[in-house]
């Protein structure tokens, strides 16, 4: 039985819970970061969950297709048609679904018929835990202190707090340098400068808290 410690960060917007085993219900939401391995569909089964994102399509087993094919999907899409692309039946790919969705790897949205799509909450936690299992507190603070200096320059480039506060086509007019296409790769890379800073520093505020926890222990 899976056992599952949970980091509040933030109060969270309760949405149907996840469960995890008898002991903990756990919301979807990616305020909670979480800390266990995630169990495979049987308690018999040699994987740990679901494959990391880079072997997602590596393997032949039905689990990993559907899963694989969870990973492309960007809208709601019915069970027949995820098992059409992972190439196994609509009843194995309901079955696959159906434990996904119980640990908030999809999302099932009722209807006629249901329709499923990917909990990107649950990727971003997979994202933020991986960082906080790979990187010491030190090397991510020092990476989020990269991070604040690289946002700083663009704030005081653009003068605005973020990129959606630029007007890119004014930016490139008033610009004796730049080109429109410089602006827009500017501010792309300045809105992924904030959602990495926000993953790491969610990683180090991870890593701190657990290891406080096992100083104490």
């Amino acid at each position: 039985m899976l056992l599952v410690k949970m980091v509040l960060l933030s109060k969270p917007t309760r949405r149907h819970p996840v469960r995890y085993s008898n002991q903990e219900t756990i919301p979807r939401s990616k305020n909670y970061i979480l800390q266990p391995a995630i169990p495979s569909m049987s308690e018999t089964d040699s994987t740990d969950g679901p494959p990391p994102f880079e072997d997602a399509f590596s393997s032949d087993d039905v689990e990993q297709r559907v899963y694989g094919t969870i990973l492309q999907t960007r809208e709601p899409t019915t069970a027949s048609a995820i098992a059409d692309s992972a190439d196994c039946d609509p009843k194995t790919a309901r079955k696959y679904l159906g434990w996904f969705d119980d640990l908030g790897i999809v999302t099932r949205h009722d209807g006629h018929p249901a329709t499923y799509e990917r909990n990107d909450a649950y990727f971003e936690w997979r994202r933020i835990n991986q960082l906080a299992a790979d990187h010491s507190v030190e090397e991510l603070q020092e990476r989020v202190r990269e991070l604040t200096t690289r946002i700083t320059e663009y704030e005081a480039t653009y003068d605005a707090a973020s990129p959606a506060a630029v007007d890119a086509v004014a930016a490139a007019e008033g610009s004796d340098e730049g080109t429109i296409d410089d602006v827009y790769s500017d501010l792309a890379d300045w809105a992924t400068a904030r959602e990495e800073r926000d993953r790491y520093e969610r990683a180090r505020q991870q890593r701190t808290g657990s290891e406080r926890e096992q100083a104490s222990g």
